[in-house]
């Protein structure tokens, strides 16, 4: 590599060779998308069929000189396009993100020499120089290294960071395999090194994730996939009705402008105005909820996805895991310890297999166990922002709080027995060993591997402190259990009694007394058990996907549920090889069985969302990393972790869990269900007056009669009752049981059958009720204004009533209870108000053609009233009682 990229492993470039390739491959940056225009974006607003109809509906109407219904049908297509624009989603960020994660300073060496250059200016074949806290510029192919170790869990999902060295492997390791090659956007958490870039900008690994980000599909929603064939149908429909009523009126030879006035009226009318913002403003509660149960909406619809969900995606790191290394066991020949706590914060104690604790003064194994972790360390705990964090390597941190669990402080013992000399980790040597000066004498402290530190060992520790040979067989056995606990061992030793200049390889050759083995694991969120349970019974499947290691992502999925406890089944976990290497045909298959997927890549995550949704899956995706954008994007809706997540994630997500929790999915989930029952309940309750209202006018057509109903009027019962009724629907309570129930079939359509039912059976009989009562007035001898506003306070009445029904589409309205829902009887009394407004109020009478009506006919019209909220009622009952009308 060093040979094609014609590069001085220790000169670098020149100073002239990198200005041309600066100009050849262009700067060290990943591509700006464009950005689409505000006009461009408000345009967008008014694509909709319903839109459309609107539009056209209000300059037929100003032409004819209705100017008050033209100005009321334009204010409802400008407030909806302002409500849509607004909550546009703005995913470029993501892209924004991930090019802010490479602007740095980095350290080149040109010409022999090192200085500090943008970022932005690193050119293909430069020799960078990196150190601890670092962040990679670039794609760099290592030509030296010290002790060099990289945090990689941003790109790769592994929690521990990679050692690295200089060694030449074959061209196809796996990424995260790589131990050579160092790349953009990871940090440098330990040593020091150099290495030559390979690839700068959209060429590195990170640039690949960009192009991934920028090519998955921004899928449409459920909800907004059947509001769109809704939107078709019922544009269509109305049109249809529109067309009948118009010919029909021609064909009666009645006067051609008052006929066409009656059909644009009748669209109007069938036209569910207030629908748009019933989404907007249910959604928008959705979100409000889920942000008090620390879920973070980004963009609108997906309140509702989650709802839909079939299939959580999840990311092990930071997700269902805490992101902190946590030393679960220790092993001294004498005693088996369990730790109790989790994470970095020095909360927690030490417990035998009774469950008592453990006193160090008992067991000189145990401390000094504990002491080399301490002393043998380059580490720290700090405590910020209410948080505890670790400063270096994750597993050296872990050793420092299980050692503060334990009562020994890593200040003071650094205070009482000072470092002297120290033998630094390396991939190669496996160990770390240090000197420290202990009163007028030293002690040596070591750890690492626990077979390379059997090499060093030739003795072992009791709990007594006696020292007796080395039981190596029982080492190893311990080792292997807590292996397979899916826990990363470390084994300690100690020699005392030493001079000041006896810390060398060769001495420490055989010379330590073994004092124990440390198990730690990025352990599992406390709730993330549960979660996967109440997942399952919700009836979503959970699958882990991660760039880990197999056997720690087994560990973790058996830990939380996702795997059976004993043997996983055949085809439960597939590793990225297993899925390379999978037909075309064969991929859906394996991945809609699998369980676990272990060291996959970018790509890959993003093939497995992808294959999902090809099935007809609705699928969450939950991750923190920069390797998870693509895959988020991609998701039917993405959810990034708020406090370990990466800018990257979160700009790609559609969902920001503010604590990390995998728990607070299931909360999102029964939120985002309740949203979509309640769209559901307002499309129920609204749809049967649109229908009635286009019917009305079609049958005054027919049969050559006045209309029962005027346009303004209409619209006064379109708007009134869908801002005072139908959107106090959105306040509605999760109704019981709504996680228990399966999720909603992808190809359910909005309304069920058993929907389409009631909806038609309410329109009818308001078509029926409203024209026998206009008719009953008009032959009683009221005036046309007097039966029309009967009419119209019929509509409005039967409305209110069957509101009552509509909070809950299966069980009666007594049992939902009447006052459960205050924002619904509110809504109702802002209505009373409004229609005694327009009944008896001379100036409204002037603007709408009403009149007052007196008692017999509110009788008449309570009376209807209740005739079809007991057809409601009834409707409910049989679809109980018989199962194969709850279809």
């Amino acid at each position: 590599m060093v040979l094609l990229l014609e590069t001085d492993p220790h000169r670098g470039l020149s100073d002239g060779e990198a200005v041309q390739r600066l100009e050849r491959f262009g700067p060290n940056a990943l591509p700006v998308a464009a950005r689409s225009n505000l006009l461009l974006r408000m345009a967008r607003q008014f694509h909709h069929p319903l839109i459309y109809v609107l539009l056209v509906a209000g300059v037929v109407t100003a032409g004819l000189q209705e100017y008050a219904d033209s100005a009321v049908i334009f204010g409802v297509v400008v407030l909806n396009a302002v409500v849509g624009f607004i909550q546009e989603s703005k995913a470029e960020s993501a892209l924004e993100g991930l090019r802010s994660m490479v602007r740095t300073r980095a350290k080149v060496v040109r010409e022999g020499r090192e200085h500090g250059v943008p970022s932005e200016d690193l050119v293909p074949g430069d020799l960078v120089m990196l150190e601890s806290g670092d962040k990679v510029p670039a794609d760099l192919r290592l030509v030296r290294v010290t002790e060099l170790r990289v945090n990689e869990s941003a790109l790769t999902g592994e929690s521990a960071p990679a050692h690295k060295d200089a060694v030449v492997l074959p061209e196809a390791t796996p990424v995260a395999d790589r131990r050579n090659m160092v790349y953009s956007g990871t940090l440098v958490t330990g040593g020091h090194g150099a290495g030559i870039a390979v690839a700068t900008g959209a060429e590195t690994e990170l640039g690949e994730i960009h192009r991934l980000v920028g090519a998955a599909e921004t899928l449409t929603t459920p909800l907004t996939a059947k509001l769109a064939w809704f939107s078709k149908v019922l544009t269509i429909a109305i049109l249809g009705l529109a067309a009948v009523t118009f010919a029909v009126g021609l064909l009666r030879q009645q006067d051609a402008i008052e006929t066409f006035t009656a059909a644009i009226a009748l669209a109007v009318g069938a036209i569910p105005e207030g629908l748009p913002a019933a989404v907007t403003i249910t959604l928008a509660i959705g979100v409000a909820r889920m942000a008090r149960r620390r879920a973070v909406i980004r963009r609108l619809p997906a309140v509702e996805t989650l709802g839909s969900t079939t299939v959580i995606c999840t990311d092990k790191t930071g997700t269902l895991t805490e992101n902190q290394m946590t030393v679960q066991a220790i092993w001294t020949p004498d005693v088996m310890v369990e730790v109790t706590g989790t994470g970095y914060a020095p909360e927690g104690v030490l417990q035998n297999h009774d469950g008592d604790n453990v006193s160090l003064a008992a067991n000189a194994a145990l401390r000094w166990t504990l002491v080399a972790g301490v002393g043998c360390n380059d580490a720290a705990i700090t405590h910020d922002d209410k948080r505890w964090n670790v400063v270096g390597d994750p597993t050296e941190g872990a050793m420092l709080v299980v050692a503060a669990k334990a009562g020994v402080n890593p200040e003071r013992f650094a205070a009482g027995t000072p470092r002297v000399a120290a033998i630094p980790f390396s991939s190669e040597r496996q160990y770390m060993a240090t000197l420290h000066r202990d009163g007028d004498d030293h002690v040596v402290l070591a750890k690492g591997a626990v077979e390379r530190m059997l090499e060093l060992c030739s003795l072992q520790m009791g709990a007594d402190g006696t020292l007796r040979p080395l039981d190596c067989s029982a080492v190893l056995c311990a080792a292997d259990l807590l292996a397979a606990r899916g826990l990363r061992v470390l084994a300690t030793g100690v020699r005392s009694g030493v001079g000041p200049g006896e810390l060398t390889e060769d001495s420490l050759r055989g010379s330590l007394a073994f004092t124990g083995l440390q198990a730690m694991l990025d352990p599992p969120r406390p709730a993330a058990r549960s979660a996967v349970a109440a997942c399952h019974a919700a009836g979503i499947a959970v699958k882990m996907i991660t760039g880990d290691h197999v056997a720690t992502a087994t560990a973790i999925a058996t830990n939380v549920g996702l795997l059976d406890a004993d043997e996983p089944r055949p085809g439960d976990v597939l590793v990225g090889t297993d899925l390379a290497e999978l037909a075309a045909d064969e991929f859906p298959d394996a991945v809609d069985e699998a369980k676990l997927f272990a060291r996959v890549s970018p790509e890959q995550k993003l093939r497995l969302v992808q294959a999902l949704q090809a099935r007809g899956q609705v699928v969450a995706m939950t991750g923190d990393g920069v390797n998870d954008a693509p895959a988020l994007r991609q998701a039917s809706v993405g959810v990034a972790m708020g406090r370990s997540g990466t800018e990257v994630a979160k700009d790609a997500a559609d969902m920001v869990l503010t604590d990390d929790d995998f728990a607070t999915i299931e909360a999102a989930v029964e939120e985002g269900r309740a949203v979509f029952d309640n769209l559901t309940k307002f499309i129920t309750w609204t749809l049967p007056t649109n229908i009635g209202e286009g019917l009305v006018i079609l049958a005054a057509i027919a049969f050559g009669s006045a209309l029962p109903i005027l346009p303004t009027q209409i619209l006064w019962i379109n708007m009134t009752t869908a801002i005072a009724l139908g959107l106090m629907l959105a306040f509605e309570p999760k109704e019981a049981g709504i996680m228990t129930r399966p999720p909603r079939d992808p190809d359910q359509p909005l309304l069920t059958r058993g929907l389409v039912v009631r909806i038609l059976l309410v329109s009818t009989l308001l078509v029926a009720s409203a024209w026998w009562l206009f008719e009953w007035e008009v032959n009683r001898g009221a005036s046309v204004e007097v039966a029309r506003t009967a009419a119209l306070n019929l509509f409005v009445v039967v409305e209110a009533f069957y509101l009552f029904s509509c909070r809950s589409l299966t069980r009666s309205a007594i049992r939902v209870g009447v006052f459960s829902n205050r924002w619904i009887v509110l809504g109702v009394a802002a209505q009373v108000i409004a229609q005694l407004a327009i009944t008896y109020l001379p100036a409204m009478n002037d603007v709408f053609d009403t009149a007052p009506i007196g008692v017999p006919a509110w009788m008449r019209i309570f009376a209807v009233a209740a005739v079809v909220s007991l057809a409601v009622a009834t409707d409910k009952m049989l679809r109980r009682v018989i199962p194969v009308l709850r279809r």
